[in-house]
């Protein structure tokens, strides 16, 4: 057999961490993670600097706008008239913007959580691959759309349909903007859940089967439960995405903010309003343009809100796994 010597006086073929790096590339090291740490944290100030500029940007508008002759917080907080343009009978109640929001929102939400939640639990625990490999794409289809195709497609499908099954549908109406919001924060529900759930560590699983449970059970009983925050975390940023939601309403809802709670009726968001105030017919020192700045903080504190909240599920109902 033959042997293989090894002289240890000539070992400059060896990698010799002690000369892996000089000063001078130790220096340049350094230097290279000290800009990159530079970079990291410019881009992190520059996300507070322009939070912080919006923020500011709305409440200057809106001291603006409770300014204006006519205007008053209270009647802004407690009524629930918007008229801006009734000569004399001025009123800027929220509410009235308030309750159309809720309307398309809780319309959306009727039929986005449900038919998304179970159409995460269908792709993560029972769809085979080849049916996710083609259900997963078409959700992305659905997402990509630009709203403003599902504010025609309200228009021109949904609200037909809906006057053929009850002709008391209005040509603009909550209903059809409730329903297309549905359909586009459908996909937000079903991706963002199924993640959650496919999260959940396939040991809880082959357990509760171990047991004796059924598939049924297992999805119901474990995968749901230990998924929950991630869920509820969906839910908030779709009914955020719903609040939100702009073009479609602006199209489909109407314009005519008013008190109601019937779906059947024209109706106006608040982002609805801030879209007819916004295309430039308006005076920009009258106080109607400057209630856009305030309708707009209004909605800023309901996203914020729910934006806390979720953070508050998000921690309370996390559950950790090794």
């Amino acid at each position: 057999m033959a042997t293989i010597t090894v002289d240890p006086t000539n070992m400059s073929d060896q990698p010799n961490p002690a000369k892996a790096y000089t000063p001078r590339s130790l220096q340049s090291l350094y230097a290279r993670e000290w800009v990159v740490k530079l970079l990291l944290a410019c881009c992190g100030f520059l996300s507070l600097i322009v939070t912080g500029s919006i923020i500011y940007v709305l409440v200057k508008e809106t001291l603006v706008f409770f300014s204006k002759p006519g205007v008053s917080l209270s009647d802004f907080t407690t009524s629930t008239e918007w008229t801006p343009s009734l000569g004399n009978e001025v009123h800027y109640g929220i509410w009235a913007l308030i309750s159309g929001t809720i309307l398309v929102s809780f319309i959306a939400m009727m039929i986005a959580l449900p038919i998304g939640l179970i159409t995460a639990i269908y792709l993560s625990e029972y769809a085979p691959s080849r049916i996710r490999a083609v259900l997963k794409p078409v959700l992305e289809i659905l997402a990509g759309i630009p709203t403003v195709v599902y504010g025609f497609f309200a228009l021109t499908v949904i609200t037909p349909s809906l006057k053929f099954l009850h002709p008391e549908f209005n040509v603009y109406n909550g209903m059809s903007a409730g329903i297309a919001v549905g359909i586009l924060c459908l996909p937000i529900v079903t991706s963002l859940a199924e993640d959650a759930l496919r999260a959940v560590p396939r040991a809880l699983r082959e357990g509760a089967f171990g047991l004796g449970s059924t598939k049924l059970d297992v999805t119901l009983k474990v995968v749901l439960p230990a998924a929950l925050s991630g869920i509820i975390s969906a839910f908030l940023l779709a009914i955020s995405r719903a609040v939100g939601e702009t073009m479609i309403v602006a199209l489909a809802s109407g314009s005519q903010p008013h008190l109601t709670f019937d779906p059947r009726e024209a109706t106006q968001t608040m982002t609805g309003w801030m879209v007819q105030m916004g295309s430039g017919d308006t005076s920009q020192f009258d106080a109607r343009y400057y209630s856009m700045y305030a309708v707009a903080c209004v909605l800023f504190v309901m996203t914020f809100l729910l934006t806390m909240v979720g953070n508050w599920v998000r921690g309370r109902f996390r559950e950790a796994y090794e």
